[in-house]
Protein backbone atom coordinates (compact mmCIF):
# COMPACT_ATOMS: atom_id res chain seq x y z
CA UNK A 1 0.00 0.00 0.00
CA UNK A 2 1.20 3.47 -0.93
CA UNK A 3 1.35 5.63 2.09
CA UNK A 4 0.38 9.09 1.74
CA UNK A 5 0.38 11.99 4.24
CA UNK A 6 -2.28 10.10 7.34
CA UNK A 7 -5.17 11.92 7.83
CA UNK A 8 -6.67 11.44 11.35
CA UNK A 9 -8.43 8.08 11.84
CA UNK A 10 -10.08 5.13 13.76
CA UNK A 11 -7.71 3.39 12.72
CA UNK A 12 -4.60 5.11 14.24
CA UNK A 13 -5.77 3.35 17.35
CA UNK A 14 -4.53 0.11 16.28
CA UNK A 15 -1.27 1.35 15.17
CA UNK A 16 1.84 0.16 16.70
CA UNK A 17 3.71 3.73 16.12
CA UNK A 18 2.79 5.98 18.95
CA UNK A 19 2.64 8.91 16.41
CA UNK A 20 -0.65 7.36 15.27
CA UNK A 21 -2.38 6.74 18.49
CA UNK A 22 -2.37 10.48 19.68
CA UNK A 23 -4.16 13.20 18.17
CA UNK A 24 -1.66 13.87 15.74
CA UNK A 25 -1.02 14.80 12.05
CA UNK A 26 1.37 16.27 10.02
CA UNK A 27 0.55 19.77 9.37
CA UNK A 28 3.34 20.40 6.82
CA UNK A 29 3.93 17.03 4.19
CA UNK A 30 7.26 16.35 4.48
CA UNK A 31 9.70 17.06 1.96
CA UNK A 32 10.41 13.30 0.82
CA UNK A 33 6.83 12.52 0.67
CA UNK A 34 6.58 14.28 -2.06
CA UNK A 35 10.12 12.54 -3.81
CA UNK A 36 8.22 9.71 -2.97
CA UNK A 37 5.21 10.46 -5.46
CA UNK A 38 6.91 13.13 -8.38
CA UNK A 39 3.26 12.67 -9.90
CA UNK A 40 0.93 13.89 -7.37
CA UNK A 41 0.73 17.50 -7.20
CA UNK A 42 1.92 19.11 -4.01
CA UNK A 43 2.34 22.56 -4.48
CA UNK A 44 2.25 25.53 -7.01
CA UNK A 45 4.99 27.21 -8.24
CA UNK A 46 3.56 30.88 -8.78
CA UNK A 47 6.56 32.80 -7.76
CA UNK A 48 4.58 35.45 -6.06
CA UNK A 49 3.30 34.97 -2.23
CA UNK A 50 -0.12 32.98 -3.30
CA UNK A 51 -1.63 30.65 -1.09
CA UNK A 52 -4.34 27.89 -2.34
CA UNK A 53 -7.08 27.18 0.11
CA UNK A 54 -8.80 23.92 -1.08
CA UNK A 55 -11.98 22.35 0.77
CA UNK A 56 -12.90 18.55 0.75
CA UNK A 57 -15.99 17.00 1.58
CA UNK A 58 -18.33 19.45 -0.05
CA UNK A 59 -20.93 20.59 -1.14
CA UNK A 60 -22.66 21.80 2.15
CA UNK A 61 -26.15 23.57 2.41
CA UNK A 62 -24.28 25.66 5.74
CA UNK A 63 -20.95 25.13 5.63
CA UNK A 64 -20.02 25.64 1.80
CA UNK A 65 -21.85 28.91 2.09
CA UNK A 66 -20.31 30.10 5.44
CA UNK A 67 -17.18 29.53 3.43
CA UNK A 68 -17.85 31.26 0.49
CA UNK A 69 -19.03 34.91 1.93
CA UNK A 70 -16.23 34.56 4.02
CA UNK A 71 -13.80 33.83 0.40
CA UNK A 72 -15.65 37.10 -1.06
CA UNK A 73 -15.02 38.98 2.25
CA UNK A 74 -11.49 38.88 0.92
CA UNK A 75 -11.42 38.75 -1.99
CA UNK A 76 -10.23 35.18 -1.97
CA UNK A 77 -10.56 32.45 -4.73
CA UNK A 78 -10.08 28.67 -3.92
CA UNK A 79 -10.94 25.29 -4.59
CA UNK A 80 -13.35 22.65 -3.76
CA UNK A 81 -13.25 18.81 -3.89
CA UNK A 82 -16.13 18.01 -3.71
CA UNK A 83 -17.87 14.28 -3.73
CA UNK A 84 -20.06 13.47 -5.96
CA UNK A 85 -23.38 12.25 -4.21
CA UNK A 86 -23.09 15.92 -2.04
CA UNK A 87 -23.12 17.38 -5.74
CA UNK A 88 -25.86 15.32 -6.80
CA UNK A 89 -28.03 16.51 -3.03
CA UNK A 90 -27.22 20.17 -3.26
CA UNK A 91 -26.69 20.96 -6.89
CA UNK A 92 -27.09 24.67 -6.62
CA UNK A 93 -24.65 24.92 -4.03
CA UNK A 94 -22.03 23.42 -6.70
CA UNK A 95 -22.70 25.59 -9.19
CA UNK A 96 -22.58 28.59 -6.72
CA UNK A 97 -18.87 27.61 -6.70
CA UNK A 98 -18.42 28.12 -10.07
CA UNK A 99 -20.62 31.31 -10.78
CA UNK A 100 -18.58 33.02 -8.08
CA UNK A 101 -15.20 32.04 -9.70
CA UNK A 102 -13.47 28.96 -7.86
CA UNK A 103 -12.44 25.88 -9.29
CA UNK A 104 -14.20 22.35 -8.55
CA UNK A 105 -11.96 19.32 -8.20
CA UNK A 106 -13.81 15.46 -7.88
CA UNK A 107 -13.30 13.75 -4.82
CA UNK A 108 -14.96 10.30 -5.62
CA UNK A 109 -18.59 9.59 -5.91
CA UNK A 110 -18.71 8.17 -1.84
CA UNK A 111 -15.36 8.95 -0.05
CA UNK A 112 -13.88 6.11 -1.03
CA UNK A 113 -10.39 5.13 0.73
CA UNK A 114 -7.91 4.20 -1.73
CA UNK A 115 -6.38 1.53 0.57
CA UNK A 116 -9.26 -0.27 1.24
CA UNK A 117 -10.68 -0.59 -2.48
CA UNK A 118 -9.87 -2.35 -5.70
CA UNK A 119 -7.79 -0.30 -7.76
CA UNK A 120 -11.09 -1.03 -10.68
CA UNK A 121 -13.47 -0.04 -8.37
CA UNK A 122 -11.40 3.07 -6.85
CA UNK A 123 -11.20 4.49 -10.04
CA UNK A 124 -14.74 3.57 -11.40
CA UNK A 125 -16.02 5.71 -8.27
CA UNK A 126 -14.31 8.56 -9.59
CA UNK A 127 -15.59 8.24 -13.12
CA UNK A 128 -19.12 8.26 -11.45
CA UNK A 129 -18.50 11.32 -9.92
CA UNK A 130 -17.54 12.62 -12.84
CA UNK A 131 -20.78 12.71 -14.29
CA UNK A 132 -21.76 15.31 -11.82
CA UNK A 133 -18.38 17.13 -11.18
CA UNK A 134 -16.33 18.71 -14.85
CA UNK A 135 -13.04 19.03 -13.55
CA UNK A 136 -9.79 17.15 -14.47
CA UNK A 137 -8.42 17.48 -10.56
CA UNK A 138 -8.72 14.50 -8.38
CA UNK A 139 -7.95 14.52 -4.69
CA UNK A 140 -7.96 11.18 -3.05
CA UNK A 141 -10.05 11.24 0.36
CA UNK A 142 -7.98 10.73 3.39
CA UNK A 143 -5.38 11.06 1.07
CA UNK A 144 -4.85 7.69 0.61
CA UNK A 145 -4.21 6.11 -3.16
CA UNK A 146 -1.59 3.64 -4.36
CA UNK A 147 0.40 3.15 -6.46
CA UNK A 148 -1.19 0.79 -8.66
CA UNK A 149 -4.59 3.49 -8.23
CA UNK A 150 -2.56 6.22 -9.70
CA UNK A 151 -1.08 4.06 -12.80
CA UNK A 152 -4.10 3.05 -13.65
CA UNK A 153 -5.54 6.62 -13.20
CA UNK A 154 -3.04 8.16 -15.33
CA UNK A 155 -3.22 5.22 -18.08
CA UNK A 156 -7.25 5.92 -18.23
CA UNK A 157 -7.24 9.79 -17.63
CA UNK A 158 -4.19 11.46 -18.85
CA UNK A 159 -4.61 14.72 -18.31
CA UNK A 160 -6.35 14.50 -14.79
CA UNK A 161 -3.69 16.10 -11.91
CA UNK A 162 -3.74 14.00 -8.78
CA UNK A 163 -3.64 16.89 -6.08
CA UNK A 164 -2.44 16.43 -2.52
CA UNK A 165 -1.25 19.26 -0.14
CA UNK A 166 1.52 21.31 1.98
CA UNK A 167 -0.93 21.93 4.50
CA UNK A 168 -3.49 20.23 6.76
CA UNK A 169 -5.35 22.26 9.03
CA UNK A 170 -6.86 18.92 10.98
CA UNK A 171 -10.36 20.66 11.02
CA UNK A 172 -11.26 17.50 11.08
CA UNK A 173 -10.40 16.98 14.48
CA UNK A 174 -12.97 16.89 16.99
CA UNK A 175 -10.54 17.00 20.23
CA UNK A 176 -8.38 19.19 18.40
CA UNK A 177 -8.92 23.19 20.01
CA UNK A 178 -9.72 25.91 17.22
CA UNK A 179 -6.86 27.81 18.81
CA UNK A 180 -4.78 25.37 18.21
CA UNK A 181 -6.00 24.09 14.66
CA UNK A 182 -5.48 28.01 13.46
CA UNK A 183 -1.72 28.43 15.28
CA UNK A 184 -0.46 24.68 14.04
CA UNK A 185 -0.95 26.07 10.43
CA UNK A 186 0.25 29.76 11.35
CA UNK A 187 3.69 28.34 11.92
CA UNK A 188 3.91 26.16 8.93
CA UNK A 189 2.43 27.81 6.10
CA UNK A 190 4.94 29.79 3.21
CA UNK A 191 4.26 31.05 -0.08
CA UNK A 192 2.77 28.15 -3.14
CA UNK A 193 1.67 26.10 -0.36
CA UNK A 194 -2.04 24.23 -1.19
CA UNK A 195 -3.95 23.65 2.07
CA UNK A 196 -6.89 21.61 3.21
CA UNK A 197 -9.76 22.53 4.71
CA UNK A 198 -13.47 20.70 5.09
CA UNK A 199 -16.58 22.17 4.35
CA UNK A 200 -18.41 19.39 6.74
CA UNK A 201 -20.30 19.75 9.56
CA UNK A 202 -17.60 17.28 11.91
CA UNK A 203 -15.18 20.34 11.15
CA UNK A 204 -17.01 23.39 11.65
CA UNK A 205 -16.36 24.25 15.24
CA UNK A 206 -12.41 24.65 13.93
CA UNK A 207 -12.91 25.71 10.36
CA UNK A 208 -15.27 28.73 11.66
CA UNK A 209 -12.14 29.55 13.87
CA UNK A 210 -9.36 29.07 12.08
CA UNK A 211 -10.06 29.84 8.64
CA UNK A 212 -11.05 33.91 8.76
CA UNK A 213 -8.08 33.90 11.52
CA UNK A 214 -6.25 32.31 7.82
CA UNK A 215 -7.58 34.98 5.70
CA UNK A 216 -7.01 37.92 7.67
CA UNK A 217 -3.51 37.38 9.11
CA UNK A 218 -1.75 36.29 5.50
CA UNK A 219 -4.03 38.67 3.71
CA UNK A 220 -2.16 41.50 6.19
CA UNK A 221 1.33 39.66 5.45
CA UNK A 222 0.51 40.38 2.05
CA UNK A 223 -0.54 37.38 0.71
CA UNK A 224 -3.03 36.76 -2.00
CA UNK A 225 -5.37 33.69 -2.12
CA UNK A 226 -5.98 31.79 -5.11
CA UNK A 227 -7.99 29.13 -7.35
CA UNK A 228 -5.55 26.07 -8.32
CA UNK A 229 -4.91 26.94 -12.45
CA UNK A 230 -6.01 25.88 -15.69
CA UNK A 231 -2.44 24.02 -16.03
CA UNK A 232 -1.06 23.87 -12.54
CA UNK A 233 2.50 22.69 -12.50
Amino acid sequence: MTFIAPHYSKAKNQSPIGFFKKDHYLVKTPWWLKKIFPGCLWDIKSGKKTLYLSFDDGPNPTITPFVLQLLKKYNAKATFFCIGENVQKYPEIYQQLINEGHVTGNHTQNHLNGWKTDDRAFVQNIYEAEKFISSDLFRPPYGRITKSQIRLLKQERPGMKIAMWNILAGDWVPELKPELCFERIKRKISKDDIIVFHDTDKAFARLEYALPKTLQYFSDMGFSFEKFPSDPD
